[in-house]
């Protein structure tokens, strides 16, 4: 059960959109893509697996840039809802310095859960809940330090999804390499090729997910990687599979699941 609603016209610089799921699942792994995000979550405790034990997370807890899989697991069936968030504005947006994976954070944004809570338990439900945080980020959006640079650079990224180079993206915002570097590992606390990299990732699996029969030499070269060994080197480095195995596991699912 995933929904997902448009982020109002004067947040959609900083984010990408609004989320409800509700896991089938107690147990279940996020795999990176390029975007940090927000989480609350109710219905139980929740964390995530760490050095082979489980480290609790409050609600709301961010979840930045991954360079690997995170398992999650939780007491009981959740409802979450998510902020996605573009990694190069999300930090800004809050005030807070760049962190990365999945980490409690302090914030007044903090204080809405229980309100949320109460919301989403009512007859407004997961549509009300998510208009309580559009107006939220709309109310505080003005007192987030705005660079020009940046939102070029995020913009032209997007627009490529991550296939553009460094040099490129720099062109695109109208600055030096350097400078571009610079502002963005102190915006985002990673470099303009480490996203990029994870928005490529994001589209071969997105691909492979809509179609497992997909040639990976063409996606490999549609996508901008040198050769499909790059595009499985990267794959792997990201997911912890390789695209083949991605691909027939997303049969798998397809064979069973029953016919309409």
């Amino acid at each position: 059960m995933h929904q997902q609603f448009p982020a109002p016209e004067a947040l959609r610089d900083t984010i990408a959109c609004f989320w409800h799921t509700r896991p089938d699942s107690t147990e279940f792994e996020v795999i990176p893509d390029g975007y940090a995000e927000i989480i609350f979550y109710f219905g139980g405790q929740c964390g995530i697996f760490a050095n082979g034990a489980v480290q609790q997370l409050p609600s709301p807890f961010l979840m930045g840039l991954l360079d690997q899989p995170v398992r999650v697991s939780a007491a009981s069936q959740l409802d979450i809802l998510g902020v996605r968030c573009f990694p190069w504005t999300v930090f800004d947006l809050l005030g807070l310095a760049p962190a990365k994976g999945p980490h409690a954070f302090e914030h007044p944004i903090t204080r809405l859960h229980t309100a949320l809570a109460v919301t989403m338990a009512s007859g407004g439900g997961v549509a009300a809940a998510v208009t309580q945080l559009q107006q939220y980020f709309l109310q505080t959006r003005g007192g987030m330090p705005v660079d020009n640079t940046i939102l070029k650079a995020g913009a032209a990224m997007l627009s490529a999804h991550g296939v553009l180079p460094v040099s490129a993206v720099a062109a695109a915002a109208h600055a030096s390499v350097r400078t571009l570097e610079r502002k963005f590992k102190r915006s985002s606390g990673h470099t303009v090729k480490d996203v990029a990299g994870l928005m490529r990732f994001e589209q071969a699996r997105n691909q492979l997910w809509r179609d497992p029969d997909t040639n990976l030499a063409d996606l490999a070269q549609a996508l901008g990687y040198t050769d499909q060994s790059h595009l499985n080197r990267e794959f792997k480095r990201y997911s912890g599979t390789t695209p083949a195995a991605f691909k027939s596991g997303v049969r798998s699912i397809i064979s069973t699941r029953p016919l309409p």
